[in-house]
């Protein structure tokens, strides 16, 4: 690892240093600080969210810190400072604000949204401008990072959404759950928000505005952004079900991109890779009801995407498709030939030669030659058989049984249960199966074909195949650099598992295209 990359990650061991079940929020939350986002920890009380932020404020060696728990009745006295009695008796209305929100460098606002609004308001510019307006002077505010707290997200129609899309990172911080890890906590003393961090390790305002101009230039990946726009086609066709509302701003976008670079340069990284992507599902949703469907989303789309190749795969399957297709058709029997003769009108008929014999007293046999349509393979209807001048014979009756086997009767009822045919003949009661002679099955090859196609379509074939080994090669070699970039401090090593997964089977996918060129290959030849 780089120094950048240990020191972030020597930073982030240290924030969780006797905390629990925060291995993924921590990174985030300071990936988020350093990334110049604003931060939403949502939970119920006594989840350690303030402790994470007062932790987090010492990383960046912060002498500011401001903390303050809003009630319906906060005042904004008790955020940005009193009212200076002062300034007041000269008809200057200034506030005092050494020590309250406006000088802070870290701010940690719990139940925010338990708030009045002409705090949130005045919140509101301060995060978008970081300036406050005090009296006639507008001072400039030193906050890196505000993070806000509720056990709840703002209610509908208040007129919150504005603020709350200025929190670009939202965290679910759960109560534990693990067994072990509650009992640890039980049999230890309280954690407090000390940390022995060293002063390498801390992040200094120099530095940092540097690492912020640095992250800008980090690149989104071809992948990255395909993801993007998977993802917000996925929540466009949600939205038109009516399975959710869920409205993701152009700002909260490009916010969220300024993570995942950040993501990339903390690791030593030019440009964002799939993994980085994860991060997304901490930046999407907005109520706890559509938390987890969003995050679902996400992850989905990361396990379905893979490295952009710069050729369509629909395209080069349509291809193949229509390259087995015409190889079929060329030199393959697409159904059964059957032998058959034509008629008059030039339709085909199965010949067919029956005997049978007479119920007179010579007991005579006769042989009997008709003609069945082709056409009524198709159909379980019964018809008459033809002559060959192609006229109905209707002392026969013929049906198909959908097996391609006829059934053949006699149809005209004699005296002594026998069958007429003329007033001196009579043939007895009989039925016969016949069963038309296939010349060449289903899937046979062709015997005569244009040797000047077979050769063209063996070169087809081949290139076919060359191109998809080409993309083979071309994602193994992506393959094996991501494989060295996949570990980041960032993302989980469970949710790193999404990522590769969908390079795996990106492969897979690959490979049975390949494979299925082979088949094409062995039907040329």
């Amino acid at each position: 690892m780089s120094n950048k990359k240990t020191r972030i990650t020597k930073i982030i061991n240290i924030l969780n240093q006797n905390i629990h079940e925060r291995d993924e929020i921590i990174p985030v939350v300071l990936l988020s600080a350093l990334a110049n986002q604003n931060i939403f920890l949502y939970g119920p009380p006594g989840t350690a969210k303030s402790l994470i932020s007062r932790r987090l404020a010492k990383v960046f060696g912060t002498k500011h810190y401001f903390e303050y728990l809003m009630q319906k009745f906060s005042t904004p006295e008790e955020v940005f400072g009193p009212i200076s009695l002062t300034e007041l008796k000269k008809d200057n209305y200034i506030r005092k604000i050494d020590g309250y929100l406006p000088t802070a460098e870290f701010a940690f606002l719990d139940e925010i949204w338990k708030s009045s609004p002409a705090i949130l308001n005045t919140l509101l510019t301060i995060i978008n401008e970081k300036l406050f307006r005090n009296g006639s002077n507008i001072e400039k505010v030193p906050l890196k990072v505000l993070i806000s707290a509720s056990n709840e997200t703002p209610p509908a129609n208040q007129g919150l959404e504005a603020l709350y899309d200025r929190f670009l990172t939202r965290l679910y911080v759960p109560p534990m759950e693990n067994k072990e890890n509650f009992e640890a906590l039980l049999q230890s003393s309280a954690t407090n928000s000390n940390i022995d961090i060293t002063e390498d390790l801390i992040i200094k305002n120099e530095e940092l505005e540097f690492w912020r101009s640095e992250i800008d230039k980090v690149q989104l990946s071809q992948e990255t952004l395909n993801i993007i726009h998977d993802i917000r086609l996925k929540f466009e066709e949600k939205n038109r079900k009516k399975e959710f509302d869920i409205y993701v701003s152009d700002r909260r976008w490009q916010r969220a991109s300024t993570l995942l670079k950040a993501g990339a340069y903390f690791c030593d990284r030019d440009k964002t890779n799939i993994v980085d992507t994860l991060l997304l599902s901490h930046c999407l949703w907005t109520t706890k009801e559509n938390r987890e469907e969003i995050i679902k989303i996400v992850e989905e789309s990361v396990k379905n995407s893979g490295f952009e190749t710069g050729i369509s795969l629909k395209s080069l399957d349509e291809e193949k498709e229509a390259l087995e297709k015409e190889i079929n058709e060329e030199l393959y029997y697409s159904s059964d030939i059957y032998k058959t003769v034509k008629l008059k009108g030039n339709r085909e008929y199965f010949k067919c030669i029956k005997r049978y014999k007479t119920d007179n007293w010579d007991n005579r046999e006769y042989s009997v030659t008709f003609y069945i349509p082709y056409s009524a393979m198709k159909t379980k209807d019964e018809f008459f058989p033809v002559d060959e001048n192609g006229n109905e014979i209707q002392w026969i009756k013929c049906q198909f049984d959908n097996q391609g086997v006829c059934d053949i009767k006699l149809n005209i009822k004699g005296k002594n249960n026998s069958y007429y045919l003329n007033e001196n003949r009579y043939f007895k009661s009989t039925s016969q199966p016949f069963k038309p002679t296939i010349l060449f099955h289903k899937g046979d090859k062709k015997e005569e074909v244009n040797d000047r196609l077979v050769v063209s379509l063996k070169k087809a074939v081949l290139e076919l195949k060359a191109q998809i080994s080409d993309i083979i090669k071309d994602i193994e070699k992506k393959s094996n650099q991501f494989l060295k970039e996949i570990n980041t401090p960032f993302v989980s090593e469970e949710k790193i598992k999404i990522a590769m997964q969908s390079v795996c089977q990106q492969l897979e996918d690959l490979k049975l295209r390949e494979k299925d060129c082979e088949r094409l290959e062995l039907l040329v030849n």
